[in-house]
């Protein structure tokens, strides 16, 4: 019987302990949140052409996208600057409308490219355009140069929040504060021009002409936010 009480005892400081330090951690606890952002000039470019035939025979369809693939992958050679890859590659067949019989095959295959050389790049795509169509053009900020800033940013955004916190402190009168939970998130907002610079190639595939070297990447905003909770200290 005495076992028993001693247990109930304890166990009821225990949990009034427990209920006090519950009571300690969300008194005068606020909700904060701060922000940096900046925006970041693309160094990077990423570029997707893709060619597709069509031929009554699969064999010969075959050897045609073959032919046309390593002509592009042995003139990226001479670029070492730019990064090549094949992309996704499919065959399939067309069927006539009228009685559903099969009229021919069709077959895509792409080439992906990434670099830091827009001159190069352009350069590239200008010898591959009589051959090869543009898929997409992207311009982005590179994942060296977005850590880089986001580093920056997060020291920035800390220094908001603790400006924020310390303005809290001193507007309700109190002593100090202290972090209960701290969150921090990043993001990129891409600006990526790729309806013009597909227009402009079009265009200069047209007209058997070069693609111009002088290419707008556009800015990437990057934003850190940080928000979390603090407790004013009396």
């Amino acid at each position: 019987m005495h076992k028993i009480l001693l247990s109930a005892v304890l166990f009821g400081l225990g949990s009034s302990a427990i209920a006090a330090d519950q009571t300690a951690l969300n008194y005068n606890v606020v909700q904060l949140q701060a922000e940096a952002s900046r925006e970041v000039s693309n160094d990077q470019m990423q570029v997707v052409l893709y060619v597709e035939k069509t031929s009554k025979q699969p064999a010969d369809l075959a050897a045609q996208i073959t032919q046309n693939m390593n002509a592009a992958l042995r003139l990226s050679q001479k670029y070492p600057q730019i990064q090549t890859k094949t992309g996704t590659q499919s065959t399939y067949p067309i069927y006539t409308n009228e009685n559903r019989s099969l009229k021919e095959w069709r077959a895509r295959a792409e080439i992906r490219f990434q670099t830091h050389d827009f001159k190069a790049m352009s350069q590239l795509i200008s010898e591959l355009q009589s051959s090869f169509q543009t898929e997409s053009i992207q311009f982005t900020v590179s994942d060296q140069q977005r850590q880089l800033v986001e580093n920056e940013l997060i020291t920035e955004a800390s220094q908001n929040f603790q400006k924020r916190a310390k303005s809290l402190v001193q507007v309700w009168n109190k002593t100090n504060y202290q972090v209960v939970s701290l969150n921090v998130e990043t993001n990129n907002q891409q600006y990526t021009p790729q309806p013009y610079m597909r227009a402009s190639f079009a265009k200069m595939a047209a007209a058997d002409a070069p693609v111009a070297q002088d290419i707008s990447a556009g800015n990437s905003k990057i934003n850190v936010n940080i928000n979390g909770s603090i407790q004013l200290e009396k």
